[in-house]
């Protein structure tokens, strides 16, 4: 997998990449009583092909910090540029497409749906891309392929190890190309072996281009990136 071109439809900014994500004084605050401000404003860049990792403990803000990142949410002030394009401007059916065309999602449940083959799991994504069915194929062969499970096509997940199951949800996320990989505790569910080779194929991903970013617990998870933040009380700071 190479690294994709730049949008047309981006902000450049004096002729440079814009990067991937660009949080200005993003923050997230719920109404009471009592008021809660889970997230307190930051910022944040991601240039595109990094590789960063946020960290915290159990109620630290991550999951408030993944949906804004993903656009599951809206923040309650601030700018969210992604990949040049500002989100916090649009409606939620650009935002709606922006998610299916620029994020790639794993979770720590893999949310695979068990009647469904592996191929059909990975295909799902790719429904509403315009794309002929045969292209579509094409691309979820290939996208298991690059994950060592082409061989796995026509098992449904439920016969699968929890390893082979993140990687076809692994799959499942990179089909579409997207120019963000969101990682939440991917290897929460996984042995210590199981999460070594996870985290390999990121490192691989990483190799290619894609921009990761991985939200954990665990700082060994979180040492496997090229940089580190970390969150506590709804406030991020960068790890020396």
């Amino acid at each position: 997998m190479t690294a994709a071109p730049v949008r047309e439809d981006a902000v450049v900014e004096d002729g440079e990449v814009p990067p991937v994500v660009d949080l200005r004084e993003v923050s997230r605050s719920f109404p009471g009583p009592p008021a809660v401000t889970a997230l307190h404003p930051v910022s944040l860049r991601v240039p595109r092909g990094e590789y960063l990792s946020i960290v915290g403990p159990s109620g630290s803000g991550k999951s408030t910090l993944l949906n804004l990142l993903g656009l599951l949410d809206r923040p309650s002030a601030g700018e969210y540029w992604l990949d040049g394009i500002p989100t916090h401007t649009v409606g939620e059916r650009q935002r709606t497409a922006l998610r299916g065309g620029l994020i790639g999602f794993v979770f720590q449940a893999f949310h695979l749906l068990p009647h469904r083959t592996v191929l059909e799991n990975v295909l799902l994504a790719t429904m509403y891309s315009g794309l002929p069915r045969e292209e579509r194929l094409h691309r979820a062969y290939a996208a298991l392929q690059r994950v060592g499970l082409e061989h796995r096509i026509g098992f449904r997940p439920t016969t699968l190890s929890g390893g082979e199951r993140q990687r076809v949800a692994v799959a499942r996320a990179v089909v579409t190309a997207p120019r963000l990989l969101l990682a939440d505790e991917p290897t929460g569910n996984l042995d210590t072996v199981t999460s070594g080779e996870v985290l390999d194929l990121f490192d691989e991903l990483h190799a290619d281009g894609l921009t990761l970013l991985v939200i954990t617990h665990d700082d060994a998870v979180a040492a496997r990136a090229q940089r580190r933040v970390r969150i506590t009380d709804g406030v991020l700071r960068e790890v020396p």
